[in-house]
């Protein structure tokens, strides 16, 4: 790999972690509210969660520029608080890769938190402990596969993205210029073999994320759409 790809490499690694961490951080309330509300409310909100798989993603991107841009209102924000807008910056990229890659943390947190069984809670409650307790030391644990699936998916579905962030990161060396966004410009430039090795390592990368979700099996470790195991 050449240096550019190395830094490609970096930067998409980077991109991932700090993605899948914030995920898990605002996914994992809105799962357990989705798994446990019933309001209703609750399918609509599943249903704004859940856009992300069907739109596709250069019409989520165009709106995203539109709010990130110098003149949305995030932009505006942004630029008034001396941090320039976050269109065409790792910032953005990280927005961006939040909004597109939400469902898949959300949906298998909230499978693994709807097959908590009321009893368990229940019995902790009659134990004193408190809502919080009772979500740390019983719905946590019990939810542990959900939140492995959740964070092999994130991960996965952030290294693989193209269009959104190409949408909203451009192509800049060493700011945003992902390992797929490296692809295109293998195959603009017909380097089709340079391509090919990236494309390659995406490959494997990819089915082995595949094949370990078919492997965990629990209930809660599965892709967005499918059915959870009983």
């Amino acid at each position: 790999m050449s240096s550019d790809d190395l830094i490609a490499l970096r930067l998409t690694a980077e991109l991932a972690f700090v993605t899948t961490t914030l995920l898990l951080l605002i996914g994992t309330p809105i799962a357990w509210w989705l798994a446990r509300s019933r309001s209703r409310w609750q399918p609509v909100a599943a249903a704004v969660v859940a856009m992300p798989l069907v739109l596709p993603p250069t019409v989520l991107g165009f709106y995203l520029l539109l709010l990130l841009g110098p003149h949305g209102a995030v932009g505006r924000l942004t630029a008034a608080l001396g941090l320039g807008t976050l269109a065409f910056s790792f910032g953005g990229l990280v927005l961006a890769s939040i909004v597109y890659s939400l469902p898949f943390v959300v949906q298998p947190l909230q499978a693994a938190f709807a097959l908590v069984g009321e009893s368990m809670l229940e019995a902790a409650a009659s134990l004193r402990a408190g809502p919080w307790d009772r979500f740390i030391s019983v719905a946590v644990p019990l939810a542990a596969p959900g939140f492995v699936a959740a964070v092999v998916l994130g991960f996965a579905h952030v290294v693989g993205e193209f269009g959104i962030v190409l949408m909203i990161g451009g192509d800049i060396p060493g700011s945003t210029r992902v390992l797929s966004v490296a692809i295109y410009d293998r195959v603009e430039a017909m380097d089709y073999a340079g391509a090919g090795r990236l494309a390659a390592g995406l490959l494997v990368f990819s089915f082995s994320v595949v094949l370990a979700m078919h492997w965990l099996g629990p209930a809660g470790t599965t892709l967005p759409g499918r059915p959870a195991r009983r």
